[in-house]
């Protein structure tokens, strides 16, 4: 879908090499645009759930239109019924004054003619109830039938991103239990609106100024492969960000967003040695200094904002097909 597009997109872009500020603006645009793909997502479950509540309220108002039409087809019963009866009567009293009176077997005769046709009138009416209370029986039952197929559906969504949950809170666990050793030391792991956040600080990774990751720091980068390696369905997206001091290293980078793109890569190439990952699923981009995590006004804050952060999100194609089917 979307974000297997750009996940694509993003993997074709070559991994050793300086990358120009457009296509970065554009990486940060299309990631802007998957986050916003994702409150969508949760949007549009909340709004199934509205409109299930909808569906409940539109039943009990046809349960209660249905108690009315059934109210006036047993009034119309009775009324036929006493219509019945009154012909019964008539027809005596007719049978009665025919050997006595011509004019009164008239009149009788043409009381009974109105009788007879105010009898038609209320079979007729009572007829239409009967057909609109068919009717309505109908659409009561297709209701209920759409009503319980949606709400299927909206118990298969609510399945579906609970398990997704609970797996991104497995893979979180075995994160943070592969770099355990790296606790208190620049590491920390957490799980936030659905994805889980590595953040490793620079002084676990770099040294000043460069791209080329440490022996301690490669350690970290291959334990966190081992794992994403078991874990096929994970989209990685690894973020370099720096704080706002000038870069003015040597070499031919142009600034922090460069550095931060180049120590990005250089993450995405351990993780490449682990041919368990699929390079697919692999995303690099720099962010330079325009994502802080604190103030860069001390230096311990600037530490917190130099950093390297790999960002795990499960795919959304089933989420994203049962929308559909809700819709």
């Amino acid at each position: 879908m979307i974000k297997k597009a750009l996940l694509l997109c993003l993997a074709g872009i070559t991994l050793n090499s300086c990358v120009s500020k457009k296509v970065f603006e554009d990486l940060e645009s299309k990631y802007a645009r998957l986050r916003k793909e994702n409150r969508n997502l949760t949007s549009d479950l909340s709004t199934a759930e509205k409109d299930l509540k909808k569906y409940k309220s539109d039943y009990e108002k046809t349960l209660a239109d249905l108690e009315k039409v059934t109210d006036e087809r047993d009034r119309l019963t009775s009324d036929y019924a006493t219509s019945k009866a009154k012909i019964a009567s008539l027809e005596a009293s007719y049978n009665a004054l025919e050997a006595n009176s011509n004019a009164s077997i008239a009149e009788n005769a043409k009381k009974n003619r109105e009788l007879l046709s105010e009898l038609e009138e209320k079979q007729a009416a009572l007829a239409a109830n009967q057909a609109a209370l068919d009717a309505e029986r109908k659409r009561l039952e297709k209701l209920q039938s759409d009503l319980a197929d949606r709400s299927k559906r909206i118990d298969e969504l609510e399945s579906v991103i609970a398990a997704k949950d609970a797996s991104m809170r497995t893979l979180r666990d075995a994160i943070s239990k592969a770099l355990t050793d790296f606790e208190g030391k620049g590491l920390t792991v957490e799980q936030r609106d659905g994805k889980v956040y590595v953040s490793l600080e620079n002084k676990l990774l770099f040294d000043s100024g460069s791209w080329t990751v440490g022996a301690n720091g490669k350690k970290a980068v291959q334990q966190l492969g081992t794992v994403l390696g078991d874990n096929p369905d994970i989209a990685v997206l690894i973020e370099g960000h720096t704080d706002n001091v000038p870069y003015t290293g040597i070499g031919n980078l142009k600034g922090n967003w460069d550095l931060s793109a180049k120590r990005a890569t250089a993450i995405v190439t351990i993780l490449r040695e682990n041919k368990s990952i699929d390079p697919k699923n692999l995303t690099a981009a720099g962010r330079g200094e325009y994502a802080p995590v604190a103030e860069n006004d001390t230096a311990e804050n600037k530490a917190k904002n130099r950093r390297i952060e790999v960002i795990l999100t499960p795919k959304l194609d089933e989420v994203t097909a049962l929308l559909k089917d809700i819709n």
